[in-house]
């Protein structure tokens, strides 16, 4: 019986075009960029508001990349969809973040343990503090890939923002209390994923240092950060 929650608004790929585990940059030039360049004949499965998700294998395993746009909402609702009505198991967020840590460099990898917020979005589930944290069977196996690359990835916290050009300047509290980055995603990614019963961590690649003030260019961004990608695939 086909499901008739698909398509979505968002979303207008057929039942099955997903594959179990999915790629969710930020960027739709980003999720082309990754299918075009990893995956063995990838099809375009939507482009709804030009959010574009392709399926596609690689090293024989089907595997799926979908952006997410920018910022909690958007990947809340995409995220959602995925995991709820089209059979997703794992999300596996690749995107980029601005390092707080005096322990992370630009172009460093890091992995999202946890997702600080001062995002509301987490109220729909409970009436209190909730803690956004990654699934550990996707963020053990995320370590180990990347060793085995021969990347020492930085674990811990990221700081989930509803706010890019924030004047509250919290990034030095933060930075005490050990929070690598800070991005707009992974919390409601993460709590998503609870919700659903399934999996979801975040990638991340410092593309800026808030300390630092040291930074890398728009293309780079796009195209450049090919460790994270690199790790999310052998985990897909």
């Amino acid at each position: 019986m086909a499901n008739p929650n698909i398509p979505t608004p968002h979303i207008t790929a057929k039942e099955g075009d997903f594959a179990r585990t999915v790629l969710m940059p930020g960027d739709p030039l980003r999720a082309k960029f990754i299918a075009e360049t990893y995956f063995e004949s990838p099809v375009l499965v939507n482009n709804t508001r030009g959010v574009q998700g392709y399926t596609g294998t690689y090293k024989g395993k089907r595997v799926s990349v979908m952006a997410s746009g920018m910022g909690m909402p958007s990947i809340g609702i995409y995220s959602y969809e995925l995991f709820n009505f089209y059979g997703v198991d794992n999300i596996i967020r690749v995107g980029t973040a601005g390092g707080i840590g005096d322990n992370v460099k630009v172009r460093d990898v890091v992995m999202g343990m946890s997702a600080y917020t001062n995002s509301n979005f987490g109220r729909q589930f409970f009436d209190g503090n909730v803690a956004p944290c990654c699934s550990f069977k996707l963020l053990d196996v995320a370590v180990a890939a990347a060793r085995k690359m021969g990347i020492e990835p930085n674990v811990g916290a990221l700081y989930s923002s509803d706010i890019f050009y924030d004047e509250a300047g919290g990034a030095g509290k933060l930075k005490k209390l050990g929070v690598l980055a800070v991005e707009m995603e992974a919390a409601a990614l993460y709590l998503n994923a609870a919700r659903a019963g399934k999996n979801a961590l975040a990638i991340c690649t410092i593309s800026d240092h808030i300390f630092t003030g040291e930074a890398l260019p728009a293309e780079e961004r796009q195209i450049g950060f090919t460790q994270m990608m690199e790790i999310a695939l052998e985990i897909a």
